[in-house]
């Protein structure tokens, strides 16, 4: 998995070494353990996804990592993004709306020894009301119909956010917040990709 991650233009090795540590199959229903290690989408529950390993690659390597930076995910899904992120030294803080999912994968992420604080809320609006941020980096996991507002004022001066932006398709985004006003972001395309919507609100069940 990892050689075909180089070959698909992954070159930071703190990322390549974090995908080949954290193995994807725990992430994973037993019986897609054949399919775990193909660059491919898979099912999870909640009738959501794991992504692609080079999406995953992908999103990891944009956001210039350094370890011990504070990291917000928007979409905790399987954790396995959340887990190479962990791995790569971030202080890690996920975003879940769907409960059965964050029961289910904050469970998960500790048995298996990772420190991720998750919570249970609407990704649109990060985590406004717990005192943690703001953040180096934030990461999101989900197609969204727009930039939030309320994430890039959680984001640091100077970080940066990963984000696949759209909605039939996304365009993946790497913003870099280099002043509070809009027309101060460094905005970088990087290709097409797909992802589940990034929905409103939480859904309790």
């Amino acid at each position: 998995m990892v050689e075909t991650l180089r070959q698909k233009g992954i070159g930071d090795e703190a990322v390549l070494k974090a995908m080949e540590e954290v193995p994807r199959h725990w992430f994973l229903d037993s019986a897609l353990d054949a399919f775990a290690y193909e660059d491919r989408a898979l099912k999870i529950s909640c009738e959501q996804t794991i992504s692609h390993p080079s999406t995953v690659a992908m999103q990891s390597q944009l956001l210039c990592l350094q370890p011990g930076m504070k990291v917000l995910e928007i979409g905790t899904g399987s954790g396995y993004q959340a887990a190479i992120l962990c791995k790569m030294g971030a202080k890690v803080f996920s975003v879940e709306r769907q409960k059965g999912l964050f029961d289910k994968t904050r469970a998960l992420l500790a048995e298996l020894g990772f420190r991720v604080r998750c919570f249970l809320g609407d990704g649109y609006q990060g985590l406004q009301e717990v005192n943690y941020g703001p953040y180096d980096r934030i990461i999101v996991t989900c197609g969204a119909r727009e930039i939030p507002k309320a994430l890039m004022q959680q984001l640091k001066t100077g970080g940066i956010m990963v984000i696949p932006l759209g909605e039939e398709e996304q365009e993946m985004l790497r913003i870099t917040k280099n002043g509070p006003a809009e027309e101060e972001w460094k905005v970088e395309t990087f290709g097409a990709y797909s992802f589940v919507p990034m929905l409103d609100g939480r859904q309790m069940r």
